[in-house]
């Protein structure tokens, strides 16, 4: 999605990835280029939650957007701090989908970066911070959010997804990437689509 990051932490061009040089650690950090073609959540071991999100506890209670979306390009961590990779995750989601916090916490940046807006909500009690772009902003700094309160919407860019929508996840420690799908319980993970069943009667 052009040059630069937001606090999603993901790996744009011309960005950093331990944040940003100056400024309150609140402030959106930002990650080094993107390199390589979009791969799936399941692109190498290094995607797996196991290296990715060792001491992350699985607080969420939703997804950022739908039920369960399909995730278009997955954690694919730099073999060094300033390598290719993609921090964080790509969420599909259409223009205007509303954009949740996966778990409670504070707004603590709600704007935008390199012209993309950006939402990072620090999760309570945990020194974690998730980001969400991009996105048309709904809250703003200080707001206390539930899981599942809506940050803001969905914005099509038409570049880093391509023609795709999507949304960037992404989970910081600090300055530490770290693979946002390991905040998901196992119930969330394999949760499809809500179906009705039938009632039967005696």
């Amino acid at each position: 999605m052009g040059a630069g990051s937001g606090p999603g932490g993901r790996a744009w061009a011309r960005s950093s990835p331990t944040g940003p040089a100056a400024g309150p650690s609140t402030g959106p950090p930002t990650g080094p280029p993107s390199a390589g073609p979009s791969r799936g959540p399941s692109a190498g071991p290094a995607s797996d939650a196991a290296g990715a999100g060792a001491g992350v506890p699985a607080i969420a209670r939703v997804w950022p957007v739908g039920v369960r979306p399909a995730v278009l390009r997955g954690w694919e961590p730099p073999a060094t701090p300033y390598g290719p990779g993609h921090r964080g995750v790509d969420l599909a989601a259409a223009p205007g989908s509303p954009v949740r916090a996966v778990a409670a916490g504070r707004v603590s940046f709600a704007g935008r970066v390199a012209g993309r807006g950006v939402v990072t909500v620090e999760l309570a009690g945990t020194g974690l911070r998730t980001t969400y772009e991009p996105v048309s902003p709904s809250v703003e700094k200080g707001t206390e959010v539930a899981a599942g309160g809506v940050v803001g919407v969905v914005v099509a860019t038409g570049a880093h997804c391509g023609a795709a929508a999507c949304v960037h996840w992404g989970l910081l420690r600090g300055g530490t990437y770290l693979n946002p799908l390991s905040l998901l319980p196992p119930w969330l993970l394999g949760r499809g689509p809500s179906r009705l069943l039938p009632v039967l009667t005696g």
